[in-house]
């Protein structure tokens, strides 16, 4: 394996990226910064609901994987030989080292502490000797593997209710549930009756494998799965979504059930509680990393 390395201008990144992949024969082509980790580093991604500050960096470095080195000098070749590719220019080609990419991607993902006795641990990792309850969770195509503040706050919520509280937890709803980990989550508090939905396919076959694999039982489905008053109800979702959602998640709560949503930043709070009043009283419950985490309770 050989790796083309390029530097190119905005303009040029997608032009080149197609031609390398169409025409030259790259097995792969990523994107970077090229000026990342100095003064002139761009932020291309604004904070969620926010739009992107600019379509692309206004350098990038591509990195193109090829076969052998004789198919990466000729697309070199090929490449600059083009008009229109005047400012892109070659900055190596190099072999690629031999590596073991499932053990180093497994390396990237050791066991995570919810609470002192609760963690959510990858199948290549024993659990830790003080873990009274686990999730067996793996990296997968669906959002949630407990890395992020929006999940393990929702754990950590379950996970510290009262035992009297959680008996109550006969009918639960996790709206929006990716790989399925609040629902599991529940289900290891001792929660039944659990209605997993997702709008993609993948997340409800994902939680399905992760529910088999952690020894749970629940049934995940399309959100039309979801019907009647459930004692917990689960979206951990974005604030614009829980916004237009509102009427239908407090709709699904029980008397006497909590409603806990995340995906929530903190300046989002007011709008929030201002979209569920309604309904249901939001309060902030929890905070990590400027995220946080609402929860409301129905009187009854």
């Amino acid at each position: 394996m050989v790796e083309l390395l390029l530097l190119a201008p905005q303009d040029r990144v997608e032009s080149v990226s197609d031609a390398l992949i169409d025409e030259l024969e790259a097995l792969s082509v990523s994107v970077e910064d090229a000026d990342a980790d100095t003064a002139a580093e761009q932020p291309l991604f604004g904070e969620p609901g926010m739009p992107a500050p600019g379509p692309g960096w206004r350098r990038s470095t591509l990195r193109a994987l090829f076969a052998d080195a004789a198919l990466a000098a000729d697309a070199a070749t090929l490449l600059l030989a083009q008009d229109w590719a005047a400012d892109v220019h070659v900055q190596s080609i190099t072999p690629v080292v031999e590596q073991d990419w499932v053990r180093l991607t497994q390396a990237q993902f050791a066991p995570v502490p919810v609470t002192p006795e609760f963690w959510i641990v990858p199948s290549w990792h024993e659990p830790p000797a003080e873990a009274v309850r686990v999730i067996r969770l793996d990296p997968g195509l669906a959002f949630g593997t407990g890395t992020h503040p929006t999940t393990r706050m929702c754990l950590r919520w379950t996970a510290r209710q009262d035992p009297a509280r959680r008996a109550r937890w006969t009918r639960v709803l996790d709206y929006g549930c990716g790989s399925g980990i609040l629902a599991i989550g529940a289900a290891l508090h001792g929660a039944s009756g659990i209605d997993a939905v997702d709008i993609d396919p993948a997340a409800v076959e994902a939680t399905q494998a992760n529910a088999r694999t952690n020894g749970v039982t629940l049934d995940a489905g399309l959100p039309d799965a979801a019907h009647g008053a459930y004692a917990l109800v689960y979206a951990n979702i974005l604030a614009s979504p829980l916004k237009l959602l509102a009427p239908l998640l407090c709709g699904h709560v029980a008397a006497g059930g909590d409603l806990v949503l995340a995906g929530i930043l903190d300046r989002q709070a007011d709008e929030l509680m201002a979209a569920y009043a309604p309904w249901l009283a939001l309060q902030v419950t929890d905070t990590e990393d400027g995220w946080i985490l609402m929860t409301a309770r129905r009187p009854g």
